[in-house]
Parts: structure tokens; C-alpha cells; sequence
């Protein structure tokens, strides 16, 4: 199979859509916006009738297809409203149940999810697909990938895992010396999007950061504090073999009070072609260690950065994660995105992991920036939908067309913006330096609170930001 050919992908998407051909798919929870993928990929598919369960309407363009509207809880961070959705969608409102027995009386519909939600048992008497099973996201742990690392033998930071005393945590911080990264155990379940993770170097930044970590936590994670571009590289584990991508940077920008501040993705950053080959053969060692000894399938990436002294990972992701979702794009999102779903329902993918691979020179053709900003207050006055216009540091606001939109709605736990498409990056471009621009146009427009952000440098010979 060449994955390069219409013909051949459209062959593929019909063996692939069998999974969901003719049956009514229920899809959800989540905010609405986020759905339009999923939505198309189902149609794409042959699906029958399709019912979406939205917590919210979300930044820019939405499915049309029927809707329920699903109350979730009142969270505060990103990682309490993905926790939220497994135990949401098993306990549903009586009257939603109802409207989703009346779509599909017969019970010959499936689910399908976000990665947050189990796929060990059914929903309402009906399959789940689109999550992962309890074992994949049990590997989500940044305390257990320390020694995965030591496993396969990657290079990696030295790094002391310790209980969440002061005792323990101020040895194992003096221990490594200077500015330190704190990142929490997964006791409590997923976490993510920075929320179990603190920069400190000083005594009283220690203070202040040990009581949320010794009420949440069995152990932590101390690691020195990684200087470079932080970066993730991802790969596919089918049946025989593991598929491998190309990088992506990712815009963790910082604060001037030690914060990090987390922003978008991209396709468009180059590393050096040594570091490039290195990521690719750490996830590629990673993805076959996970294949034959956890029975792993479907997408993972690992987060890291690019450091002076070349690529030091930090973290597993065993899910379609959104830098995967957008190294997917570059292709055909829908695909990927379907393709995943059969390797997690165990269904056969119809081609190799060589085969899949040999998409690499698109994803370098074809190239996918994602700037992003999520705050924690909602906005007011509806969703928001202008051009806006940059000039290689600034991002203002345009009255005609220009190519690039800002997309700006509400989620549960406060809003989300983007710039959709981003038409404002060449190959070889850093994300970091627009995505910081778009933080504070927001400020200047929308009446945010990011405050000054900056990206991380550039420190192996790359153009820097």
C-alpha cells in the first residue's frame, strides 16, 4: 500500500471504516468545536446517524449534526476537566439517557471518545472507542517514564523521585543545584497541561509550591530545569512494528515570575538533522519496547526539550495526543485519526508500520502550526471570529481578509483561542516567538491576563526565536 496515493488512502479509509459503517455513533462528552474532526472522520466513514454530547460550544467553526447538551462539573484546571469525563459520561442525567435511547432504540450504536475515557467497559450497553484502556493511560505517569527511559537507554537528565516532604524535596532540589523542575505523580489520575508542574530555584518558591503537591501526591518527580526548545516526537505502534514521525515544537513560554505558560503546537521547526534522527530513533526504541512488553498499540508521543546538549525527554504520552493529531494532519487527520481507533479496538490496520512511515516526506512537505491560548476565565459576548494581521512581531487586528483568523470561545473551565489557519510561518520558523504574540494581543484586545511571555532559546544551531 503507498500511503501517497488518493487511491490507495481511499482504500484504506474503507477497510478502516468498517469500524463504525452504518452504526450510530454517539460522540463525546467534550466542548463542541473540538468534535469537527471526529464528526467528519465519521461521515467520512459511512457512519449512520451521529449524536454529539457537548459541554460546550468551543472556538470556531462547529458539527452539524445533533447535539445534546451535557452539564459538566464546575473544575478549575484542564486537568480536572479531562478527569471529569469518564465519570461524567457512565453517570448521565436521566433526561440525556433518554435522548440517547431514543437515538438509537435498537442498541446498535458505539461510542466515540476522547483519550480520557476508558475503553474497558461499555457505556450505556454499548462499545467505546476513540479512548484507551486503563493499562495505556496507567503509562501517562512522568515518575514511571524515568524508568522507562533507563530501560531502553535513552539520554536523559538526572533525576531524583522523592515523597513530598520538605525534607526530601529540598535535598533532592540542593542535590541537583540551581533552577529545578517539580512534576507530580498521577495518584489522583491524569494530569497534564503543566498543572502537576513547578519551576523553582529558591527556598521560599519552595514553600510555597510543597503544600499542592503533598496534598495530591505520593512521590515527585526533581529534575534541573532543561534550557532549549521544548519539543515531542511521535510515533504509531501497530501489530508488527512502530511507525515514526517527524518533531514538533511545542510554545511553553515563560513567565517572568518562574512560570510556564502553555501555548500551541508546530510542524514548521527544523531541528538540526542529527537531533531530528536521534528523537525519531528514541521514540522508535520507546514505541517497540511498549509494543512487546505492554501489548501497546496506536499513537504516543514524548514530550521533551532540545537542550544545548541535544534531546532529553521528560514525559510519555500513549495517546493521539495533539502533537500527534498534528503531525497527522499533514496527511490526512481524518485517517490517522481513524486508524487509531481500529488499533485500540484491535481490529486489523490494513497496512504495515513501513508502509505508514512512508508518509514522512508529506509531513516535511506539508507543514501544520497550531498558536493556542486556553485562560481560566470565560469571556463574554459569544464566541469570537476576526483576521488578524503580523508583521513578524506583533499580531493587530485586520478589517480584510489576510488569511488567518483568531478563533476565540468559551469551555468549561474558561476559554480557548487560536489562530485558525496559521498561514504566518515558513519552514524552518519557531511557533514560540507568534504564539507569545498572540498571548498578548489577546491582553491588549480581549482583556486577558497572560502577561509578558516569552519563548524558550534556540541552542543547537537552529534559527533562533
Amino acid at each position: 500500500m503507498d500511503l501517497m496515493r488518493d487511491t490507495d488512502r481511499e482504500a484504506l479509509r474503507t477497510h478502516l471504516g468498517g469500524l463504525y459503517a452504518g452504526r450510530p455513533v454517539l460522540v463525546g462528552p467534550g466542548v463542541l468545536a473540538g468534535f469537527l474532526t471526529t464528526v467528519g472522520m465519521l461521515q467520512q466513514a459511512g457512519a449512520g446517524p451521529i449524536l454529539v454530547l457537548s459541554t460546550a460550544r468551543g472556538a470556531g467553526e462547529v458539527p452539524d449534526v445533533e447535539v445534546v447538551e451535557v452539564t459538566p462539573p464546575e473544575t478549575t484546571s484542564v486537568t480536572a476537566e479531562l478527569r471529569a469525563l469518564d465519570p461524567l459520561v457512565r453517570d448521565l442525567p436521566a433526561d440525556v439517557v433518554a435522548r440517547i435511547e431514543a437515538f438509537d432504540p435498537d442498541r446498535r450504536g458505539i461510542w466515540s471518545t476522547q483519550p480520557f475515557i476508558s475503553t474497558d467497559e461499555p457505556i450505556l450497553g454499548r462499545p467505546v472507542t476513540g479512548g484507551r484502556p486503563a493499562s495505556f493511560a496507567a503509562l501517562e505517569d512522568k515518575i514511571w517514564v524515568e524508568e522507562l527511559w533507563a530501560t531502553v537507554g535513552i539520554p536523559r537528565a538526572t533525576s531524583h523521585v522523592v515523597p513530598p516532604t520538605r525534607a526530601a524535596l529540598d535535598e533532592a532540589s540542593a542535590a541537583l543545584g540551581g533552577d529545578v523542575v517539580w512534576s507530580g505523580d498521577t495518584r489522583e489520575g491524569f494530569n497534564g497541561g503543566g498543572d502537576y508542574v513547578r519551576w523553582v530555584t529558591t527556598a521560599e518558591e519552595r514553600a510555597a509550591a510543597l503544600p499542592f503537591f503533598a496534598g495530591r501526591c505520593d512521590r515527585v518527580r526533581v529534575l534541573p530545569f532543561l534550557d532549549g526548545v521544548p519539543c515531542s516526537i511521535h510515533g504509531m505502534v501497530l501489530p508488527e512494528g512502530t511507525a515514526v514521525f517527524r518533531p514538533v515544537e511545542i510554545a511553553i513560554l515563560r513567565g517572568p515570575d518562574r512560570t510556564f505558560t502553555y501555548g500551541g503546537l508546530s510542524t514548521y521547526w527544523d531541528p538540526p538533522v542529527a537531533d531530528r534522527e536521534e528523537m525519531r530513533d528514541v521514540a522508535r526504541r520507546v514505541g517497540e519496547h511498549l509494543r512487546t512488553t505492554r501489548g501497546y498499540a496506536g499513537m504516543f508521543g514524548i514530550d521533551g526539550v532540545l537542550t544545548a546538549d541535544g534531546f532529553r525527554p521528560t514525559e510519555l504520552n500513549p495517546r493521539m495526543s495533539a502533537g500527534a493529531a498534528s503531525v497527522g494532519a499533514s496527511v490526512d487527520r481524518r485517517l490517522f485519526l481513524l486508524l487509531q481507533a481500529n488499533l485500540l479496538a484491535g481490529r486489523d490496520p490494513g497496512l504495515s508500520a513501513r508502509e505508514l512511515e512512508s508518509v514522512l516526506p508529506l509531513m516535511d512537505r506539508v507543514r501544520i502550526g497550531k498558536p493556542v491560548a486556553v485562560g481560566p476565565t470565560r469571556t463574554s459576548g459569544g464566541p469570537v471570529s476576526h483576521p488578524v494581521a503580523w508583521d513578524g512581531t506583533r499580531l493587530t487586528r485586520a478589517t480584510g481578509h489576510t488569511g488567518t483568523v483568531l478563533e476565540m470561545g468559551d469551555t468549561p473551565t474558561g476559554f480557548f483561542a487560536r489562530l485558525e489557519p496559521c498561514r504566518l510561518l515558513e519552514p524552518g520558523d519557531r511557533l514560540g516567538p507568534l504564539n507569545a504574540a498572540l498571548m498578548a494581543f489577546l491582553d491588549e484586545e480581549h482583556g486577558t491576563e497572560f502577561g509578558p511571555v516569552t519563548p524558550a532559546p534556540s541552542l543547537r544551531g537552529e534559527p533562533a526565536p
